[in-house]
């Protein structure tokens, strides 16, 4: 028997195999005044500016080391000898020249500093407008791995947790209306039934479970005040003070190590699960049996997601590359092998428009052409490694980093804008998943986080969106 590994990201929250406890809390820090939004976006900027001016300092620094050195070659002015060494003449030629582009390297330098800086004043200025954080979903005990909003009425957010459970959440008032409780591993993944009130679970135990719910959303409430909130004051809600379900309905079981994801094929009747025992499953979910064993990764798989109108899969896995199964057919195969990170492959997802997008710890979005995989149609460069990401009917991208941020692009590249981060604002550990719910009007995109809660923000699609 295969015996579980941790995870190949560095792990904050317990691995995906098991519920090891998060690394300590947060201390709570006492603050003399509350601080207004103006303040943490003049402070990130002095910060940003700072760090500019270090870098510049530091290019200043080495240009005018290798001035010194040149002049050192070279006698003094109206200083000749005998026998000079004709080469004197060309360092001193070199001198002059390192003095002029050290000159123009700082004012070009400055030049793409400053316009930098006034670039990030604008996407900061834009996402105060655009971007809200306006509920937290607070209630897990460890990191959270993954989350997903139904496709059907009642409209619900789920959330899948190192913690053993799933949680499901009212997205208006953020209350948990049900936990489900029958895994005795880290819950990796949660997708919703496109038709029927299920939900799909994959667990560090090794098995995928199938589960009915039914659950009655509670009248609304005023929204919270985020702007004098934070983190450290809100509470934990004990598992006792909503229902539990521990009995699956289904499952599915024939992998020998960790499911980190599971998805349905668009009629709901079969289901795909990826598996760190380097395959993949294709189960019928009315006689639990498996289909189709897909192999064929050299390493891990991250993730797997099916196409929401055809029977097309997507598998990730660790070893730099993500996979295209066709199931349309009589026979089952792989019509495409894509090579294109230089990292792991954290998640590959299906757009609308014959496009498909990859994430990847080589810190990286690639935009693909279903039609023609030989090069990516566009990369988007980040900062730190990227996971589990979400489009809009539109294409409006969001990605959840290792470092805690999470940014909104388009199809194009352009960076739209970043979600709050502040001390009080965003998560403060990494960002494993994100998941958009363009029909509701309270909140529409949501996070899940290292940090044991999931986040709901309200963006203004239209207005990010226009060209």
């Amino acid at each position: 028997m295969a015996t579980q590994e941790t995870a190949g990201k560095p792990v904050e929250g317990g691995d995906r195999g098991s519920s090891s406890s998060l690394t300590g809390r947060h201390r709570k820090q006492k603050r003399k005044n509350v601080k207004l939004p103006q303040q943490d976006n003049l402070h990130n900027l002095f910060e940003q500016i700072q760090h500019e001016f270090e870098n510049l300092s530091t290019e200043n620094t080495k240009l005018r080391r290798e001035i010194v050195y040149l002049n050192e070659q070279i006698p003094g002015d109206g200083q000749t000898s005998e026998g000079e060494d004709p080469t004197k003449g060309a360092l001193k030629t070199k001198a002059s020249n390192s003095t002029s582009q050290l000159s123009q390297r700082l004012r070009t330098t400055c030049k793409a500093s400053t316009s930098k800086i006034v670039s990030s004043l604008r996407s900061n200025t834009m996402s105060q407008g655009l971007c809200q954080q306006v509920k937290e979903y607070v209630g897990h005990r460890d990191g959270i791995w993954d989350l997903c909003v139904s496709r059907t009425h009642p409209m619900i957010l789920g959330s899948a947790s190192a913690d053993k459970t799933a949680l499901l959440w009212s997205m208006e008032t953020g209350k948990c209306l049900l936990r489900y409780a029958g895994h005795v591993g880290s819950v990796n993944s949660i997708k919703f039934h496109p038709t029927e009130q299920m939900a799909l679970t994959a667990s560090g135990d090794r098995s995928a479970h199938i589960w009915r719910y039914m659950v009655q959303l509670p009248g609304p409430q005023p929204p919270p005040d985020v702007s004098v909130s934070g983190t450290d004051n809100q509470t934990t809600s004990a598992p006792s003070e909503f229902p539990t379900m521990q009995v699956p309905r289904v499952t599915l079981s024939g992998h020998l190590a960790v499911v980190i994801a599971a998805d349905w094929l668009v009629e709901g009747r079969q289901v795909v699960t990826a598996s760190w025992d380097l395959s993949a499953n294709l189960y019928d979910v009315e006689t639990s049996i498996v289909v189709q064993t897909l192999t064929g990764h050299e390493r891990k798989l991250t993730h797997c997601c099916a196409h929401p109108t055809q029977r097309l899969v997507l598998t990730s896995s660790e070893d730099t590359s993500f996979r295209m199964w066709d199931f349309r057919g009589p026979s089952i195969q792989a019509i495409s092998v894509i090579k294109g990170h230089n990292d792991a492959v954290n998640a590959a997802v299906f757009t609308a428009g014959d496009v498909i997008l990859s994430a990847s710890d080589d810190q990286t979005v690639k935009v693909w052409d279903m039609r023609n995989f030989t090069v990516y149609r566009k990369k988007i460069s980040t900062d730190s490694g990227v996971n589990r990401l979400s489009v809009t009917s539109n294409n409006l991208l969001a990605v959840p980093q290792d470092n805690g941020k999470v940014r909104l692009f388009d199809l194009t590249g352009r960076r739209l804008a970043r979600l709050p981060h502040s001390h009080r604002l965003g998560h403060r550990k990494t960002v494993l998943a994100s998941a958009w719910c363009e029909d509701n009007q309270t909140a529409n995109l949501f996070t899940a986080s290292f940090d044991r809660k999931a986040i709901g923000y309200l963006i203004d699609i239209p207005a990010l969106t226009q060209d």
